[in-house]
C-alpha cells in the first residue's frame, strides 16, 4: 500500500462500487495520518449513504403497498405557500415510475435550495408525469387560502398528462374521481409527495424572484413573500402592491389605516 500516493488512495476510494475487504484493511494499517483521514471519511460517506438509502426505502412504503394492490400511476400532490403575505400558493402534482431512486429525497422545507434545485431537475426529466396549478392573490382574497389551496391542488391533478389511479396527498382531503389517501406530514413520508412539493417550492420559488426583480424594496428574493422584517418595513414606507394578500394580517389592517 505504501506505494500508493494519497492522491491514489483517494481515487481509488472514489470508485469503489463494492467494499473491498482486502483494500479497506490494507488501508487500516497504513499509518500515514492522511490515508487514516480519507478512510475515515469514506467511511462516513458510506454510513451516509446506507442512511439515506434506508430513508428512501421508508419513504416508499406507501407506493410499494398501493403498486401491491395493482394502481400503477400514483400522483403526489403537495402544495407551497400558504403563509406567505405575498404571491400565489402553487401545488404540485408528480406520477413517478416504479424505478424511481433518489436517496435523500425529502420534504421541500428541509433541503438547501441548491438540493432543491438539483432534484427538481432530476424528477422532471424522470417524472411519467407532472403538473403545477398556482392561485393568484387576487383569487386567495376572494376565496380563502384554504380553498385556494384545495383548487391549486385540484388544478395539478387536472393538468397531467398521464391519468393517476391514486392520488397521495399532503394533509388534504379533495373531491376527485380518484381514489385519494391524506397524509399528515406526508412530504417527509412519501417519495410522491416529497417530489411534488420540491417541484412546487422551485416553482414558486423563481416566480418570487422574478417578482422581486421589479419590487427590490420587498425582497421577495429572498423571503419569497413572508413576513420579514425587512418586508414589514417596506409595506410600512412604500406600501402594498399587486402582489399582496389583502385579506391577510398586518396586509388588512395597513389598508384599513
Amino acid at each position: 500500500m505504501k506505494n500508493l500516493t494519497i492522491r491514489q488512495i483517494e481515487e481509488r476510494l472514489k470508485s469503489l462500487q463494492e467494499e473491498d475487504q482486502h483494500f479497506i484493511k490494507e488501508l487500516q494499517a497504513d499509518e500515514r495520518k492522511g490515508v487514516q483521514q480519507l478512510l475515515l471519511k469514506w467511511q462516513k460517506q458510506r454510513e451516509q449513504e446506507k442512511l439515506l438509502r434506508e430513508k428512501f426505502i421508508e419513504m416508499s412504503q406507501y407506493e410499494r403497498k398501493l403498486r401491491q394492490k395493482g394502481y400503477q400511476h400514483i400522483a403526489g400532490i403537495d402544495e407551497v405557500g400558504r403563509g406567505p403575505l405575498a404571491g400565489p400558493v402553487v401545488a404540485a402534482a408528480v406520477i413517478l415510475p416504479e424505478n424511481f431512486y433518489l436517496p435523500g429525497i425529502d420534504d421541500s422545507k428541509k433541503l438547501t435550495e441548491q438540493k432543491r434545485e438539483a432534484y427538481y431537475e432530476l424528477i422532471i426529466s424522470q417524472a411519467i408525469s407532472y403538473s403545477v396549478g398556482s392561485i393568484s392573490p387576487e383569487e386567495i382574497d376572494q376565496i380563502n387560502i384554504y380553498e385556494a389551496t384545495k383548487k391549486a391542488m385540484l388544478a395539478s391533478v387536472a393538468g397531467l398528462t398521464t391519468k393517476p389511479d391514486f392520488l397521495l396527498i399532503d394533509a388534504m382531503k379533495l373531491e376527485t374521481p380518484y381514489p385519494s389517501e391524506a397524509i399528515i406530514k406526508g412530504d417527509a413520508k412519501s417519495i410522491s409527495i416529497a417530489a411534488a412539493s420540491i417541484i412546487a417550492k422551485v416553482t414558486r420559488d423563481r416566480l418570487m424572484k422574478e417578482i422581486g426583480q421589479n419590487y427590490p424594496e420587498y425582497g421577495f428574493e429572498s423571503n419569497m413573500g413572508y413576513g420579514t422584517k425587512e418586508h414589514l418595513e417596506a409595506i410600512e414606507t412604500k406600501g402594498i402592491t399587486p402582489h399582496h394578500r389583502k385579506t391577510f394580517a398586518p396586509i388588512k389592517d395597513y389598508i384599513v389605516k
